[in-house]
């Protein structure tokens, strides 16, 4: 093809890459990683890779050689300031003009062909490919290579000028040399010149041999190591190996003073062993240096220093959040532990009687913060690492679909790299840092396996002081780290995973506790953020108050930071524009700012009806009421249910009305109307599907009002769960359910007996406000929603 093609240049110092071949390599100079953004920005993801004339820091278009290779990035691993690629040779190609762009190097180029023989059928032509394959085969056999990997990669190869590229990228020659071969276009000579570098190296190798064999005789082990390494850095040097010599010398002596476990000791010195023997320059020793690196970076017993003092921790978590009283008290539980078990430790120590008594096996919780968004979850985790003074990690887990991303890839892949948990603790540098698992509950599942079940040796206190990595392939010991995983759904999560976590509930914030945290934490935030003084803005209570009620919906406080954000914003320019602070927002300054209302939340009727019941229920944005409205007509005796019910729903209605049809002359039901009328049950807000059973006594009540045509107090909600006889089951989400219903204007409650103990988890305030009917049967919750019943209820106050 004679087709011209401008390129961004990869310029290599010290290496040569090939058609049909896929290598690692690192980039880290400012203009090579330009032409790497470039390449990618393109949609062939293609660059030229040519060697420089000169080892040069510098890329100069005059220091190039004109023969490269065209290479397509096939994966990008950035780190810092640097990049890791697997680019895959494509094609030989000449550059016929180099351009020095502002960024980087690019190129015009030209594709290189091949100059194949006359006739390769010739007998010497199949002889020298026959001996080419059987000399490589030797080659890699004698450098350490697995056999079969190596013929099933030449059995592969079709074509002599392919077969000659994938030999040379096997051989440990200088990249001078592997540029002549580059550049060399008639196959049948490149053939022959690959030839001559294999024999060579056999013979270089074959004298190795003999002088290991020869000294191995005469001296000790040590002795003959010693003498080893003199000789080879000898043959280093005359090799012009030397530098990557002592890089190698270097990661070992880190290696060396690793704190390293028994158990993972023996394998990373056999594998730093195998390096020192391989070429620097062949792919299998930048597969292990690779290795090596990572494993001289992990903390081997590296452990921050925990600040054990429990009155302390707690004025940190009450400084930096407010509320969430079970999260805190649960940190700092663990706390107290950990100092009271040093406290022994020291003291078992200091007494001169040796005591045997065990103190016990340090281990740390693994918390699931569970909640709707908005409420704290991800934060709480990084006020926990600031009041044990451990570091702090996290790791994102949403829509994480593949187990390697947890427990890494095996080392016989091209490009593999550690899980994100080994990652994770190489970036803390201790083996103890707070570590987050965001959005656990948002873990996908591919056919190449489940990262859910991976976890589970992670968060397994019984397990995890011995997790396993595929790329590391030796024990780690994870039972010091501070698991924190966090969640919105926990029906999303499998049962075993569950099992091994300690769930800590996260509930939604009432308005008070709302206000509390935008004055406190999001005002001065938002001020500052807006480039604004705390003196120059004030927020009036009653403004936030309306930006909560108004212009959000939310269990949490993310949107509400939000709208206070842009309050502070306008106020911002209201500076630039020449206003003259300090500037005081009110309510009216909130609808200017923030235009009409969002937020429409449902407010209580104001008179009874007939067929109407007020109901409640929760959602992660919190709790509201809603209503259920039933009318009868005539008809059949049929009972159409509509409002996008769910199969739990409807199920509750159709025992509500067999309840009815039984109960019907005790209820002031006409016999008759069940087989001359039908019954109709809505639920507004029809685009919005609903389910769950504890709509039932709701569903119920406004059948009976239709049916009776007896109306149904309007300030009264209810909730509860019915079965078929009339019991009242409990129900959840209470809390949160009486909540919305008091700002929506209701102060009296029927809620099911068993769901008394719930009342105490509501503050003093509310309960001081409100009217709770604990009952035990459909017949009491008629008795009191509807006007004129003759049941009677238990009645439990907030005073009582």
């Amino acid at each position: 093809m004679g087709e011209l093609t401008k390129l961004p240049v990869l310029a290599l110092r010290d290496l040569v890459l090939f058609p049909g071949v896929s290598t690692a390599i690192g980039v880290g100079r400012e203009r090579t990683i330009a032409a790497v953004q470039a390449a990618l920005e393109r949609d062939d993801r293609c660059l030229f890779a040519v060697l420089q004339q000169v080892d040069s820091t510098d890329i100069d278009a005059t220091e190039l050689h004109a023969i490269g290779t065209v290479v397509r990035i096939v994966q990008v691993n950035r780190s810092g300031n640097a990049m890791q690629l697997l680019v895959q040779g494509a094609s030989r190609a000449s550059a016929v003009r180099y351009y020095d762009e502002d960024a980087y190097v690019a190129a015009t180029v030209v594709a290189a062909e091949d100059i194949l023989p006359p006739d390769p059928r010739n007998a010497a032509v199949v002889a020298l490919e026959r001996e080419v394959r059987e000399r490589a085969l030797e080659l890699t056999s004698k450098a350490g290579m697995p056999e079969a990997l190596v013929r099933r990669a030449l059995d592969s190869v079709e074509g002599l000028g392919p077969l000659a590229d994938l030999v040379t990228s096997y051989l440990d020659i200088k990249a001078a040399e592997k540029q002549e071969l580059l550049q060399c276009l008639s196959v049948e000579d490149r053939l022959r010149r690959v030839l001559v570098h294999v024999e060579r190296w056999m013979e270089v190798r074959g004298a190795q041999e003999t002088i290991q064999a020869r000294v191995q005789e005469e001296l000790g082990e040590r002795q003959r190591e010693g003498l080893l390494r003199e000789q080879m850095k000898a043959i280093q040097s005359e090799l012009g190996e030397g530098d990557a010599r002592d890089e190698i010398l270097e990661l070992s002596e880190r290696i060396e003073k690793l704190d390293l476990p028994e158990s993972a000791e023996k394998e990373i010195h056999r594998e730093l062993h195998r390096l020192e023997s391989l070429s620097p320059e062949s792919m299998e020793a930048q597969v292990l240096r690779s290795y090596l690196e990572t494993v001289s970076e992990l903390p081997w017993n590296i452990r921050s220093e925990e600040r054990l003092d429990v009155q302390a921790a707690k004025e940190i978590l009450d400084r930096e959040h407010y509320g969430l009283p079970e999260v805190k008290d649960r940190v700092l539980e663990h706390l107290a532990v950990l100092q009271v078990k040093k406290q022994r430790a020291e003291e078992s120590q200091a007494d001169e009687t040796d005591s045997d008594e065990p103190v016990g096996r340090r281990q740390s919780p693994i918390l699931l913060f569970a909640g709707p968004p908005g409420v704290g979850k991800t934060s709480i985790a990084k006020s926990i690492a600031h009041a044990t003074g451990r570091e702090y990690v996290r790791v994102s887990l949403g829509g994480a679909r593949d187990e390697s991303d947890i427990r890494g890839h095996r080392r016989t892949y091209v490009g593999a790299m550690p899980g994100r948990i080994i990652q994770g603790l190489r970036q803390a540098g201790t083996q103890n840092p707070v570590f987050l698992l965001d959005e656990i509950d948002k873990l996908g599942m591919s056919y190449q396996g489940d990262p859910a079940s991976a976890l589970l040796e992670v968060l397994d206190p019984a397990q995890n002081d011995t997790f396993i990595d595929h790329y590391l392939g030796v024990p780690f010991d994870l039972s010091d780290v501070l698991f924190v995983a966090t969640a919105n759904y926990l029906q999303h999560l499998p049962a075993p995973l569950l099992d091994r976590m300690e769930i800590v509930e996260f509930e939604g914030y009432t308005e008070d506790e709302k206000r509390e945290i935008a004055k406190r934490y999001l005002v001065p935030r938002q001020i500052r953020d807006a480039g604004l003084r705390e003196d120059e803005v004030t927020m009036e209570d009653s403004a936030i108050e309306h930006v909560i009620s108004h212009y959000t919906r939310e269990a949490g406080v993310r949107q509400l930071e939000k709208k206070i954000g842009t309050i502070a914003r306008k106020v911002t320019r209201n500076l630039a524009d020449g206003g003259e602070p300090p500037f005081v927002v009110e309510v009216d300054d909130v609808r200017r700012d923030l235009g009409r209302p969002h937020a429409r939340p449902e407010r209580a009727f104001q008179v009874d009806r007939v067929g109407v019941a007020t109901g409640m229920f929760y959602t992660p944005a919190g709790g509201d009421i809603l209503f259920v409205e039933a009318t009868t007509m005539p008809g059949h005796g049929h009972l159409q249910l509509t409002g996008q019910l769910g199969d739990v729903m409807q199920e509750s209605a159709r025992a509500a009305w067999s309840y009815a049809r039984a109960k019907a002359p005790e209820l002031l039901i006409d016999g008759d109307a069940f087989g001359h009328r039908d019954v109709h049950v809505h639920v507004p807000a029809g685009s919005i599907p609903k389910d769950g059973p504890s709509a039932g006594v709701t569903v119920a009540t406004a059948l009976v009002s239709a049916l009776s045509g007896v109306p149904t107090r309007h300030d009264v909600a209810m909730t509860g769960e019915i079965t078929l006889t009339g019991q009242v089951l409990p129900i959840g989400g209470v809390k949160e359910k009486v909540l919305g219903a008091v700002r929506a204007g209701i102060r009296e409650f029927i809620l099911p007996r068993e769901n008394g103990e719930d009342l105490e988890d509501l503050t003093d305030e509310i309960r001081s406000q409100i009217k709770v009917h604990l009952v035990d049967q459909l017949d009491e919750v008629l008795e009191l929603a509807l006007r004129g019943g003759v049941f009677r209820s238990v009645v439990w106050t907030g005073s009582s």
